[in-house]
């Protein structure tokens, strides 16, 4: 989740409805400006007796943040309503390190040209974090979902919005709390050079996104025992808060584009409004009411770009539209798995051939049919129906050449002459041998773990 500690003094105030358009016609790139841009999150545990550190025991994750600075990693703090501050995340040049809202640890990375440059990122970040686990006894566990915590054995962390979630998720859903505590994922941000390009783009995200839960499925555990779902992170969206999730049918009607987004997310219920560094409780209530300057949570005053850049955060689709698209259906996972998802989006996404053919694989299906698939995915993964009676593992391999296409297309070479095709690798395996990463994870709970399931701090961590 994004991270502001100011408020521009020099903010435009918001006008006129045409204004929030902007952000994402600001997002249009012309091809060779188009970037990557990788998110992933980890559990963080003690690896004494596997629990969650709070934010200010020793060694816990203040200290860990600080310890960044070992590596070039500059403090971000965030002003306290009792006048103190606390340190939410850590700059540098590969990005931001935050954390989410039980203390997971997410690299939001650069942006970055290629995917050789991507999985470098990667592999430094998880070298500092390990580095700075190895001296203060941390580990970091690669999976979708907490295997074995409870909700109460979570802390939370110090960050203002999270309070604010945290007191709202309860009324709209019944596993908001869940998702914010309890959940890891990996997410990419893709350009696009047009509002039509952004449109198709958007279409191939939300159609395909199953699949990509199903290659991902990493969280078939809560509170130490199998739970009956291959995603349960996925599962957990469907009752988190159905007024800022789901398939978003009108992406797929005629004429769809930056406005229909506007419109859209004018219904989403706001959450906060950030003001002289401190977050406002405005949940539940109307950004169209702010545009008014009738919001209850601050009366006559209007919205700022940052307002509604910080509104367009708070919606959690399938898809997510900003000034660039987040695809946003993955569990978290191991390193190899890191790289393959933006590889695999990148694949279908960046190569005009390959998005092309991977529309024509989707065009056809129904809202209805889409919205099934996305519905079974969480519990069948690859066995989930797709449209003319076949499964879901009956087209992955056709997509993942897709996505091999287009990632040989571009033609992004690293210093020993290999293209980004490899990156699908740990999918092509998912795909070949017809077992998701969560099926694994079971086979091993049932067999050599003997249902032990403090076994997978072992064989998950980074």
């Amino acid at each position: 989740m994004s991270t502001r500690t100011t408020t521009g003094e020099d903010d435009p105030v918001i006008t006129s409805i045409a204004q929030l358009a902007e952000p994402m016609a600001a997002g249009e790139k012309p091809k060779d400006r188009w970037r990557i841009g990788t998110e992933h999150e980890k559990f963080v545990f003690c690896r004494n007796d596997f629990h969650a550190p709070s934010y200010d025991e020793p060694g816990g994750i203040r200290d860990l943040l600080m310890a960044l600075t070992e590596f070039g990693w500059e403090p971000v703090e965030e002003r306290t309503p009792d006048g103190g501050s606390n340190v939410i995340a850590m700059r540098g040049p590969d990005g931001t390190v935050s954390l989410e809202p039980a203390g997971q640890l997410e690299l939001s990375g650069a942006p970055l040209e290629n995917l050789h440059e991507t999985c470098a990122e990667t592999g430094r970040h998880l070298a500092q974090v390990k580095a700075i686990g190895e001296k203060t006894g941390k580990g970091f566990l690669g999976l979708g979902m907490w295997p074995d915590k409870t909700r109460a054995e979570l802390p939370i962390m110090p960050k203002g919005r999270y309070g604010i979630m945290l007191n709202h998720m309860p009324r709209v859903g019944s596993m908001g709390l869940d998702m914010m505590l309890r959940t890891c994922t990996i997410q990419v941000n893709l350009d696009y050079a047009s509002e039509a390009d952004m449109a198709k783009k958007f279409r191939v995200g939300l159609a395909l996104q199953p699949l990509a839960t199903a290659l991902f499925a990493n969280s078939p555990f809560t509170e130490g025992k199998p739970n009956g779902m291959l995603s349960y992170r996925s599962h957990i969206w469907s009752d988190t808060d159905p007024a800022r999730t789901g398939m978003l049918p009108f992406v797929f009607e005629d004429g769809f584009g930056y406005e229909r987004y506007v419109d859209y997310m004018l219904d989403v219920p706001m959450y906060f409004v950030f003001r002289d560094g401190l977050y406002i409780d405005a949940a539940g209530q109307s950004f169209r009411d702010f545009l008014e300057g009738k919001l209850p949570a601050l009366p006559g005053e209007r919205p700022t770009l940052s307002d509604w850049n910080d509104h367009l955060s708070t919606a959690f689709p399938e898809v997510r539209l900003k000034s660039f698209l987040e695809m946003r259906g993955a569990d978290g996972g191991p390193w190899s798995r890191i790289c393959a998802l933006p590889a695999l989006w990148v694949g279908l996404l960046y190569d005009q051939g390959a998005l092309d053919a991977a529309w024509d694989l989707v065009k056809g299906w129904s809202i209805e049919e889409r919205q099934a698939l996305r519905d079974s995915v969480p519990k069948l993964g690859l066995d989930a129906p797709i449209a003319g009676g076949r499964k879901l593992r009956d087209i992955a391999a056709q997509v993942l050449d897709i996505a091999s296409s287009g990632l040989a297309s571009r033609a992004r070479l690293n210093s020993s002459g290999d293209n980004e095709t490899g990156f699908l690798e740990p999918l092509r395996d998912v795909v070949a041998r017809g077992k998701t990463p969560a099926e694994d994870l079971l086979a091993l709970y049932h067999g050599e773990w003997g249902g032990d399931i403090s076994k997978v701090y072992g064989a998950m961590q980074f």
